[in-house]
This record gives C-alpha cells, structure tokens and sequence, in this order.
C-alpha cells in the first residue's frame, strides 16, 4: 500500500492557473507509472495526464497544451502544472500511482469561476 496525498487545488477565476502535486510516501516512486484524473459533479472520472516511470507522457485531448505534468523522482512528487484553466476544468483532481496495483490519494478541489 502506498500513500498519495494531492495538494494545490484551489478557486481560481477562468484564465487562472494553479499548480497541484502529488506526495508519495513509497520507496518504489521513481518504479511507479503516474497520473491525474479528474471528476466533475455528477460526471464520471476523467483522465487528465500520465506519465511512465520512464517518463513518457500523455494527455486528454482536452488539456490543449495547457496543463503539464511533471515528477521529481528524488522528491516522490509528481506536479500537474494547470494554466488558462477554464470553468469546465472545475472538480475533484485525483492522482494515482500503479506499480503491481492502483493506489489513489483522496483528490483535491479545483474550482474555476467568475
């Protein structure tokens, strides 16, 4: 079991940006595959952005090169770095962590309004 603890969300207005990261407790961190997804209410979860152990990435067609996602290795974190955020970009960010299994930290709010 490995724990992930998101931080960073917050209220932004439309155009805002905001940084989220992603703490693991794990000494496999730099063996684990990586990823954001998101859940806005009553929607089913998303996937936002992942990122191998090896570093390659991928995005939801959505992001639009807005958001990048990054990892420090040395840190055990992994960042999602959000820009031009808009109000459909508002919910629950989750990170997760996959390395035999899944493990899932509790999310973050994200809420962008006027």
């Amino acid at each position: 079991q490995v724990d992930l603890v998101e931080s960073g969300g917050g209220s932004v207005q439309p155009g805002g940006s905001l940084n989220l990261s992603c703490e693991s407790d794990g000494v496999i961190f730099s063996l684990m595959h990586m990823g954001w997804h998101r859940q806005a209410p009553g929607q089913q979860r998303e996937m936002v952005a992942s990122i191998t152990a090896g570093g390659s990435i991928i995005y939801a067609d959505f992001v639009k090169d807005r958001f990048t996602i990054s990892r420090d290795n040395a840190k055990r974190t992994m960042y999602l770095r959000m820009t031009s955020l808009e109000p459909e970009d508002t919910g629950v960010y989750y990170c997760y962590g996959k390395y035999l299994q899944t493990n899932w930290g509790s999310g973050t709010q994200v809420t962008v309004s006027s």
